[in-house]
């Protein structure tokens, strides 16, 4: 459920403490989107005196696939609810599950290219004039930002046309590395990999309306394989620390119960 915005759970120094035996890094399975926000989180968190933790990216499908085959990852975020619904279903997990973040949807595209607005407006007239060869967006079947690119494109109008145009990032981590280094003349990512300097560096960025989409309510849950530390990892993504983070790197707050 998402979490209350009046009052974020606190860290305790009985929730950061780690067992008396040596306990290995846990893996945490982390949606793309939280590419370049993740090196941020894992050090907020041990400023706060967490332990380390390892990280293992991949498109949201995908994790929760690896996860039901038995893979040793502790604790999931993935870029939407449903595939941790997914894994509820299968009796993968028995955990509750908590909004961390809302997501956001940006169009990208190499500065001095593809006009770049949030109505998709320079799209749109470029699609017209036959000026788009390519336009990255991640896979819709298994990753959540790839659902969204493609409701938005049909919102606007504009899926038939630029089907044909498209190039498939496995994940929107790759959608952006193609959109943003002129393999691509753009693409729609995540707002968060957008944000980042390394791609700001390259490319220019819009936020799409929100109402163009579904929500992307960026949900996490434990796995029965949970240790102490990543309880802790869980526990301080709700904290206002890591929400600061969060919102820095262009995800919303999630909404309140």
């Amino acid at each position: 459920m998402p979490l209350p915005r009046r009052h974020f759970l606190t860290l305790t120094a009985a929730a950061l403490a780690l067992p008396a035996q040596a306990e290995a890094p846990p893996v945490i399975a982390a949606a793309a989107s939280l590419r370049f926000v993740m090196p941020a989180l894992t050090a907020g968190f041990a400023a706060a005196g967490g332990g380390p933790v390892r990280v293992a990216f991949g498109s949201s499908g995908t994790l929760a696939q690896q996860i039901r085959n038995g893979a040793p990852f502790e604790l999931f975020l993935s870029a939407d609810a449903a595939y941790v619904q997914v894994l509820a279903d299968s009796g993968a997990v028995q955990a509750a599950a908590t909004v961390y973040a809302r997501g956001r949807l940006a169009l990208i595209a190499p500065h001095g290219g593809l006009a770049v607005d949030a109505a998709m407006d320079g799209l749109a007239a470029a699609l017209a004039r036959g000026e788009i060869r390519r336009f990255a967006i991640a896979t819709p079947e298994h990753a959540p930002y790839g659902q969204r690119a493609r409701e938005a494109l049909l919102h606007r109008g504009l899926w038939e046309a630029i089907a044909p145009h498209l190039v498939f990032g496995e994940n929107v981590a790759q959608a952006a590395q193609f959109a943003s280094s002129g393999n691509a003349q753009g693409g729609l990512v995540a707002a968060s990999l957008a944000a980042a300097d390394t791609l700001r560096a390259r490319a220019e960025s819009a936020l799409i309306p929100d109402a163009w989409h579904s929500p992307l309510d960026q949900s996490m849950v434990l796995t029965p394989k949970a240790g102490a530390t990543a309880r802790a990892f869980h526990e301080f993504m709700q904290t206002p620390a890591a929400q600061e983070i969060l919102a820095a790197y262009g995800f919303a707050a999630p909404e309140p119960a």
